[in-house]
């Protein structure tokens, strides 16, 4: 149900020529400071057929500490510093998870006392 509360955003980037190898650098050097900020996780993808192409994405407990982190005085100056390095418009989405699945190690088998 879309709403408020905690929400993924997703911010797509596209890097301008020659830049895709600098610009993922310059995205793994923001994207941990959204941990600051209450973010629980952060990634961010390459796409493999257009290497210019980068998702950016991050869970945080509510809009307003995205609105922190994306304002904010590190991200702010961060795109100053890199802002011939990507296209804009930049346009995120907030998005709520719907699903998620993963695939883990095996839970161990709890034995019972061999009486």
């Amino acid at each position: 149900m879309a709403g408020g509360g905690p929400g993924v955003l997703h911010i797509p980037w596209y890097a301008t020529l020659f830049r895709g190898d600098g610009f993922e650098a310059a995205l793994a050097e923001i994207a941990p400071i959204a941990l600051r900020y209450r973010a629980v996780d952060y990634e961010v993808y390459r796409a493999r057929d257009d290497t210019y192409k980068f998702l950016q994405s991050a869970t945080f407990q509510s809009a307003l500490d995205f609105e922190r982190y994306w304002y904010g005085d590190e991200f702010s100056q961060w795109r100053s510093d890199y802002s011939s390095w990507y296209q804009v418009p930049v346009l995120y989405t907030w998005m709520d998870r719907v699903v998620q699945g993963r695939v883990g190690p095996e839970p161990e088998a709890v034995r019972s006392p061999v009486e």
